[in-house]
């Protein structure tokens, strides 16, 4: 009988200890450093991903670019966490010149590493009856510095000014700074109505109202691997403007609103 109840004492323990398991943090930045794809008919490891990805407290982003030919993608979307598992809500994604502002809930299960994290989304799928596992690796790159742009934005206006010309321009545009590292992704049409997708990330420093950012990977040439002085003004704590000199005197203005669930 003794032996009995130490046996039922010893399982209750296990089973109050599996449900207690503490909810994992997220919030960094991080560099990918592999992914694999499996599927009924392939087995695929790759580990020249370029993609960056930021947890802020509230929202997820992330960026990549396929370096050969420059084609990018991002997405963006508030997330939760319960113990091990991430979901995450994408408002908005794009890849190349597909884009979509509906694309629906993920949910990750998430394994912390001594280095960063390894993350597992079963089941998805790309075309109808095609399903397929995707199994992700990252490396935590965040510095752990806080500044007043930490968080995720989304730009509400963009105009240039040339001498007394002034110039719009329409698209969708996403920004998210934390930990010391930006992520920037837009999308804007051509004059033949076809959708083109832009990427930039790197790292960033923020002293008093200037911003520098240091772009590593970014879809544009004339972006990467170079360092931009932008001026900072903030609208209290939810709103931010950014204006950048450039090399012909004209100066681009974009304006943002912060992102809130």
């Amino acid at each position: 009988m003794k032996i009995a109840f130490a046996a039922l004492m010893i399982f209750l323990m296990a089973c109050n200890g599996t449900g207690n398991k503490e909810t994992i943090s997220m919030t960094g930045a991080y560099k990918m450093l592999s992914v694999r794809v499996k599927s009924d008919s392939t087995d695929t490891t790759y580990t020249n991903s370029n993609q960056l990805k930021i947890y802020t407290g509230e929202y997820m982003m992330y960026a990549n670019i396929n370096s050969p030919d420059s084609v990018s993608g991002f997405g963006i979307g508030s997330y939760t966490v319960d113990k091990d598992t991430v979901t995450e809500n994408v408002i908005y994604n794009a890849n190349d010149s597909v884009s979509n502002d509906n694309p629906g809930t993920f949910k990750l299960k998430v394994d912390k590493t001594d280095k960063g994290y390894k993350q597992l989304i079963t089941g998805m799928e790309m075309t109808p009856g095609q399903k397929f596992d995707l199994n992700e690796s990252y490396e935590s790159v965040g510095t752990g510095d806080s500044t007043a742009l930490d968080g995720a934005w989304k730009m509400v206006k963009t105009y240039w000014v040339k001498g007394t010309d002034t110039s719009y321009s329409t698209g969708t545009e996403f920004k998210t700074y934390f930990s010391g590292y930006v992520i920037w992704g837009h999308t804007y049409k051509d004059s033949l109505n076809k959708t083109h997708t832009g990427i930039g990330f790197g790292k960033f420093t923020l002293t008093g109202n200037k911003v520098k950012e240091s772009m590593s990977a970014s879809t544009y040439s004339e972006v990467r691997g170079h360092d931009f002085d932008i001026d900072i003004e903030m609208s209290g704590s939810d709103g931010f403007t950014q204006t950048m000199n450039n090399a012909d005197s004209s100066r681009s203005v974009e304006m943002y609103e912060r992102l809130k669930k």
